[in-house]
């Protein structure tokens, strides 16, 4: 039975889907005016792993993840770059793309924009001023958080407790300073839409709620997103459904830690940003990966150079192993513990399911994975005969396979993993490579011991074997 915290309980709890094997799950994308950064990577692997699991349990997931193309912010941009709204969201959405396939993150199901739903999010506008959940003023609508007696149980904060002597701006035309924008009037220049309260564009948090409602049915399984969008996005998402439709909006929520950076929260607003792209025109996208499943996800994660080396090293670690094992050539001779090698995976598969059973405990996942380098290691340390190697090579592929297909990571041949960390050119490490086997040949050892030296410090490891000279590679970093 998979258990999963649920931010509405505080709580775990047993996952039970709304129907039979099947589950709904929509996470809040972004809003598309710049680059991704880390910290939209984290929420990106974190809901992409949460997913694939229950693709590997046997669950039929529908997964959505919309675009939020009209906003602010993009308006900002727009008028700050002359780039028409719709140009710079395209751009934007193919680089959100682009940068969730180089860190393996699956396409969802169906990925929605906010501007292929504005009529449903007028709807759902005139079903709420009708309810008397909603008021108009001077062309915005506004959502009457008093109206709805359960405001603020996914934050457990209490509404009176936050108007007790709260700072919040003045706005005339509001009832309540907690109540929040479903419609705003259009300014002169500004993208809009034809409504029955003048030409305006949606608010942000009511994108969400008709999105979801449309493509995944009320109530669905699963809400997520990071933990900055509990309040007031998630809150209010809750407030203006369940108002709307008179029933429960989604069963779990799920809400992924922040990235830090300094001990504080990595975003764009505070500019202490790295975006995807320039982490990984340093580190290979399957290192970041790797490192953002090595924090369990509800945690806070702390972003470094030293975090990403740690991990490297680790991948490192397991290629080597892998490349070992592949590579190892049986003696008639050698020792026989099938058993042992066959348990392998079965061992694993159990730890490996435990810690992803208690709400998708990746590091103890990841724990399960060098347990097995560990007894793989130690088997082939003792010279294995051809029957108990088979029976490892079996296990190892059982083990990757699970790894592969849960957790995103270990996609590469180890030759591939060696090649993608080089510092020179695969043509030079392979000039070098034949320079020194020459060199060997003519009994020239000085020459082939300056090369070995050479491509040492470049943190190229060559090994030579009855098959020729294979190399790994072990990225030295400034």
């Amino acid at each position: 039975m998979i258990k999963v915290f649920n931010t509405l309980k505080k709580e775990k709890e047993d996952f039970k889907p709304i129907k039979d094997n099947k589950v709904g799950m929509y996470v809040c994308g972004v809003t598309v005016y710049d680059l991704c950064h880390i910290g939209h990577a984290r929420s990106a692997v974190v809901f992409d792993v949460i997913r694939r699991y229950f693709l590997y349990r046997g669950y039929d997931v529908t997964f959505v993840k919309n675009f939020t193309d009209i906003d602010d912010k993009i308006i900002k941009r727009s008028n700050e770059t002359s780039v028409s709204w719709r140009e710079l969201t395209k751009k934007y959405m193919e680089a959100h793309d682009a940068d969730m396939d180089s860190l393996n993150v699956k396409r969802p199901d169906q990925t929605p924009k906010a501007t292929d739903f504005i009529s449903e999010m007028i709807a759902m506008c005139e079903n709420l001023i009708a309810k008397g959940h909603a008021y108009v003023s001077d062309g915005d609508v506004y959502y009457r958080v008093e109206s709805f007696s359960e405001y603020g149980k996914l934050s457990h904060r209490h509404l009176d407790e936050m108007m007790a002597g709260a700072r919040v701006e003045v706005n005339e035309r509001k009832e309540n300073p907690y109540d929040f924008v479903l419609w705003k009037s259009s300014k002169p220049n500004e993208p809009s839409w034809e409504s029955p309260w003048g030409p305006g564009r949606p608010g942000w948090h009511i994108e969400c709620s008709v999105m979801s409602e449309k493509i995944l049915g009320l109530p669905f399984d699963i809400h997520g997103g990071g933990k900055d969008l509990v309040f007031p996005h998630h809150e209010n998402e809750i407030a203006q459904s369940e108002a709307a439709c008179g029933c429960e909006f989604a069963r779990y929520w799920m809400h992924n830690g922040f990235v830090n950076i300094n001990e504080e929260k990595m975003s764009k607003s505070l500019g202490n940003f790295f975006t995807i792209r320039d982490v990984t025109e340093k580190f290979d996208p399957e290192i970041v990966r790797f490192f953002l499943l090595t924090t369990h996800y509800r945690s806070a994660l702390d972003f470094s150079d030293e975090k990403l080396k740690d991990a490297e090293s680790s991948l490192n670690r397991i290629y080597t192993m892998l490349d070992e094992l592949y590579g190892f050539t049986a003696g008639k001779k050698g020792v026989s513990v099938i058993n042992e090698a066959e348990n392998v995976a079965s061992e694993f598969v159990a730890e490996f399911e435990r810690a992803m059973d208690d709400d998708f405990n990746t590091p103890v996942a990841l724990a399960a994975i060098f347990e097995v380098v560990r007894k793989i290691n130690k088997i082939l340390a003792d010279k294995p005969n051809k029957d108990t190697l088979e029976a490892l090579r079996k296990s190892a592929e059982k083990v990757f396979s699970a790894v592969n297909d849960v957790l995103g990571v270990i996609v590469k041949t180890p030759e591939e993993w060696f090649k993608a960390n080089l510092e020179i050119p695969v043509s030079e490490l392979e000039a070098l490579i034949e320079e020194r086997q020459n060199s060997r040949k003519e009994k020239n050892f000085e020459r082939a011991d300056e090369i070995r030296k050479e491509l040492s410090a470049k943190g190229i490891e060559l090994l030579d074997t009855p098959a020729g000279t294979k190399f790994r590679a072990k990225k030295i970093r400034d």
